[in-house]
């Protein structure tokens, strides 16, 4: 299988553009002015540009129009428009009267009026500008998001080997086990139900939320079995039984619980989960007992890849916290339904 090629980043295809506008500018001027002051004017002309382009969608457009001050925007863009449009006009006089010019010209108000008119044509065509680079990042998300598709499938297809000859050999010894050691036939059936779900369920795009609730409690399950000492563990649920979610989407508290919350040796470990529906919501709370040497972060309990899943999912449309109390972790993610 051959993945797409490697394509322009957002960033690139904007260097690239004003590469285009910069050799346009050098070029147009060449015919009339010598190669020094085409090349002076068209770099002062291109930055003057950028500034006015990128002043705005970066910085004028998103933190005062956007947050609502359209008044304040409309007079901060003047002031900007006036400031810039003044200061490119003097700049190139003064570059032309001190190298290129046999007689110095005056610098007039008309001229400084024409520098501002220009600076108003380059600022409309900032919101052309801003509509292509948010086209072309969506477009490269689409990309990443499609390639990473495809891996993920792919991986998926390399992990299926034989899936119907496991279940049925794991059938197997299920009864074979059943008949000497329930608890262990038990366990068998737990894992059998796992694999399942991994082979059935993850590859879909959403799930049943009962069928994600009954993957984690099997889960609890088998992690259980590797602790010497009982735990005391809640698991509240208040869902309907028709909300779906993707998969594995809370799989990674739980696993981050057994990973980092559990003390082996203590005989007091606490864990307490907590799923609820409220409105078109769905809230997810864990609260685990915190080992004294534990290093509990981020990057290493996999929550800064989840982060990364939900922006990709819900945008910006999702709650996540995670928080250290006295001797506690909690974590709380809040997604729509």
């Amino acid at each position: 299988m051959h993945f797409p090629k490697r394509t322009f980043t957002p960033v690139m295809l904007q260097w690239l553009v004003w590469l285009f506008v910069l050799l346009l500018l050098f070029f147009s001027l060449l015919s009339e002015d010598s190669f020094g002051q085409a090349a002076s004017f068209s770099l002062i002309n291109t930055a003057f540009y950028a500034v006015v382009i990128y002043g705005n969608i970066d910085f004028l457009y998103p933190r005062l129009y956007l947050k609502g001050h359209r008044w304040l925007y409309i007079i901060a863009t003047l002031l900007f428009l006036i400031v810039l449009g003044m200061s490119r006009g003097y700049l190139v006089m003064t570059l032309y009267n001190t190298f290129f010019a046999k007689y110095p010209e005056p610098i007039t108000m008309v001229g400084l009026v024409r520098n501002i008119v220009g600076m108003v044509l380059i600022y409309v065509l900032s919101f052309i500008f801003r509509i292509a680079i948010a086209y072309f990042t969506l477009k490269r998300q689409t990309e990443e998001m499609m390639l990473q598709k495809t891996r993920t499938e792919l991986n998926l297809l390399k992990s299926q080997v034989q899936p119907h000859f496991l279940f049925n050999t794991l059938n197997n010894i299920y009864y074979e086990a059943y008949r000497e050691a329930p608890r262990t036939a038990h366990l068998i059936e737990r894992l059998s139900e796992i694999m399942r779900y991994f082979v059935d369920e993850s590859p879909k795009e959403k799930v049943q939320l009962s069928t994600e609730t009954a993957f984690l409690k099997n889960y609890i399950t088998l992690e259980k079995i590797r602790i010497r000492h009982e735990i005391t563990l809640e698991f509240h649920t208040d869902v309907q039984e028709n909300c779906e979610i993707p998969p594995m989407l809370l799989m990674t508290f739980v696993e981050n619980i057994f990973k980092h919350g559990i003390d082996k040796s203590s005989t007091t470990n606490q864990i307490n989960i907590s799923l609820v529906q409220e409105a078109h919501r769905l809230l997810f709370r864990t609260c685990n007992g915190l080992p004294v040497h534990t290093t509990y972060s981020e990057r290493g309990s996999g929550i800064a890849n989840l982060r990364k899943r939900l922006d990709l999912l819900y945008g910006n449309n999702y709650t996540l916290t995670t928080e250290k109390t006295a001797g506690n972790f909690i974590a709380f993610l809040s997604v729509p339904l």
